[in-house]
């Protein structure tokens, strides 16, 4: 008498063994660092429940030789609705499909040693709804590739399969995730005929870091993109944080610290990444081939606000938008008067000082400081987050910012950072891709090692991916 046939809806942990007739969605392999191969698959049943499935190392010859991985039927697309991701109406043990344009480029960290290649870009839905999409390694090279090619005009519209979503935003898996840029598919080219006919001619560029010429998801306000996933805090509270974490605070610029370093560092002629070597010619990670790297801004500066204070480090592009001039002209002006030691710092830096900002920031208490992602010295922008969002000492607990699109509240958790062993330009506040989510045909937990899984980070327990109802 043959089993009957079950559905992946049921599955449980009643009993390890169960019968499924499944179509297979997608399939991909895996090696470890240590050469170990395994192959995992999502598979739907009839009903159209999903579920994902790990074929361990000492099965992988036999279903090699089961299925053709050549012949398996296009996939089907099941995308997160950026709304329900912006509501925290998703679990961060699933994986998602993801399709959106790109309305700018955030931050491009490239592939030094100690840091991996990450783009993190804005992607926009049909309807207006902004998320944050990090794009980490053979991901992030590949938009990289794609947006420098100059062949490459217009929209970007990105199609993201099996994504991690964690607090509001999203990032590729380690392994398993496919991104497609403009491809020839029916769903990217439905998304991109969908577009306003001025967007469709945009290409995306990197973020401004004017914040008042921002043009997100029109419902949130500039100041409500500036403290998002941020906790906003008195700079007083700086030290008593114990992890790398993300904040917002208003202070005044005070005074320069002065570093081994100098004021500059050489770096990559189009993106910010600092040159192996100053003298030397190289490809930086961004694909542009640098002749001669340039000089950029990087300085420290003692901030303050009323007795407290805290050193701050202030990167290139926002040195340049508040100077009006690159660190390069400003190079190069002072080697024509006889100067070039960079630890000279020339007057024109003092523009700096005596600015009361808002600023957004990575709190680095390991070494003491913080490293300046965005600010704004707008009179009113400061005002408004020194009223409304900065959390005094004396309230009992600190709280991350609200965001209230159509005018709901919608509060969110923190970014969980990554820790980083250096600050150079290519410090990011990203979320950081967790280990692989592997199940195993009895819907137990996988030990990685008798498997042969990839287990890429150490930080956060393995989970199981839960079963997904179809919608």
């Amino acid at each position: 008498m043959s089993r009957k046939v079950d559905s992946v809806k049921d599955i449980n942990d009643s009993k390890e063994t169960w019968r499924l007739a499944v179509r297979i969605m997608d399939v991909w392999s895996v090696v470890n660092n240590k050469g170990i191969e395994h192959l995992e698959m999502i598979v739907m049943d009839s009903l159209g429940d999903r579920i994902q499935v790990l074929i361990r190392h000492d099965h992988l010859l036999k279903w090699k030789e089961a299925i053709e991985l050549q012949n398996i039927p296009p996939k089907g697309y099941f995308f997160k609705d950026f709304g329900e991701i912006l509501q925290g109406k998703c679990k961060t043990d699933r994986l998602e499909d993801i399709i959106g344009a790109v309305s700018e480029i955030n931050h491009i960290q490239s592939n030094t040693p100690g840091k991996k290649v990450v783009v993190s870009v804005v992607l926009k839905d049909l309807k207006g709804n902004c998320i944050n999409c990090n794009l980490w390694e053979i991901c992030g090279s590949k938009f990289l590739a794609y947006y420098n090619d100059p062949k490459n005009n217009g929209a970007i519209v990105i199609l993201l399969t099996h994504a991690m979503v964690k607090d509001g935003q999203v990032s590729n898996a380690w392994s398993g995730s496919k991104l497609l840029i403009n491809e020839d598919i029916p769903e990217i080219q439905d998304f991109m005929s969908k577009l306003p006919t001025n967007e469709q001619k945009e290409k995306p560029t990197q973020s401004a870091k004017s914040l008042s010429n921002w043009s997100g998801g029109s419902q949130y306000s500039p100041v409500e993109r500036f403290v998002h996933n941020a906790k906003c805090m008195s700079l007083s509270q700086f030290c008593k944080i114990k992890h790398e974490t993300l904040c917002v605070t208003v202070a005044t610029t005070l005074k320069f610290v002065v570093s081994k370093y100098g004021w500059f560092y050489y770096g990559c002629t189009r993106c910010s990444s600092k040159a192996p070597n100053p003298e030397k010619a190289y490809e930086c990670s961004c694909g542009q081939k640098v002749e001669q790297p340039i000089p950029r801004y990087k300085i420290e500066i003692y901030v303050s606000n009323g007795e407290s204070k805290y050193r701050f480090v202030f990167w290139d592009s926002e040195c340049a938008a508040i100077l009006g001039m690159t660190a390069e002209f400003m190079h190069n002006s002072m080697v024509e008067n006889g100067e070039d030691d960079p630890m000279v710092y020339p007057d024109e830096l003092e523009m700096l000082l005596n600015k009361k900002m808002a600023f957004r920031v990575k709190v680095q208490p390991t070494f003491s400081q913080a490293s300046v992602w965005k600010l704004c010295d707008d009179e009113a922008f400061v005002k408004e987050i020194e009223n409304d969002y900065i959390v005094e000492d004396n309230q009992s607990k600190t709280e991350y910012a609200k965001l209230v699109p159509n005018k709901e509240n919608l509060e969110t958790s923190a970014q969980t950072l990554s820790t980083s062993g250096e600050n150079d330009p290519e410090s990011i506040i990203l979320m950081t891709p967790a280990k692989d989510v592997v199940i195993a045909d009895k819907g137990e937990e996988v030990d990685f090692e008798a498997s042969g899984a990839t287990q890429l980070s150490g930080t956060k327990p393995s989970k199981k991916l839960k079963i997904e109802p179809s919608s």
